[in-house]
């Protein structure tokens, strides 16, 4: 197989991976109400210095562009897993930040996602998943 076929090989098959991942996240995650690109916010604004991003900021943490962290924020939004503030500094900016609610859910969805990640690397050693790891972050 000459590197062309390789390079496009290794797309297709990682596409397959995140695809089937995500659903599986999905499934694992629906006892919480949430789905892996929710999950994937709250864990994001969990990390945060006050638990507040702004929306550019957090789209381009989840890998999702502006207006589809807006679609994805207001069910959030409704459900009071997180809140619009504004930023004190400049009132065109608006802040997204973690509510209680979102906070405990985050925690209880954090063990599922732990666990379920856990077992889905469960057929590589360690040190493969080290490897992996290294790998992905160089890509």
């Amino acid at each position: 197989m000459d590197n062309q076929n390789q390079a496009l090989d290794f797309i297709l098959q990682s596409a397959l991976l995140w695809s089937g991942m995500v659903k599986k996240a999905d499934q694992q995650l629906s006892v919480h109400g949430i789905s892996f690109s929710e999950f994937g916010i709250l864990h994001q604004l969990s990390l945060a210095p006050q638990q507040r991003l702004s929306r550019i900021e957090l789209a381009n943490a989840v890998g999702l562009s502006a207006s589809g962290i807006t679609r994805l924020l207001q069910p959030m939004e409704k459900i009071q897993l997180v809140e619009k503030e504004q930023n004190a500094r400049d009132a065109r900016v608006s802040l997204v930040k973690l509510t209680p609610t979102g906070q405990q859910i985050y925690l209880d969805a954090l063990q599922t996602c732990n666990f379920f990640a856990t077992q889905f690397v469960s057929p590589l050693t360690p040190r493969q998943q080290e490897m992996l790891v290294d790998l992905l972050q160089r890509l």
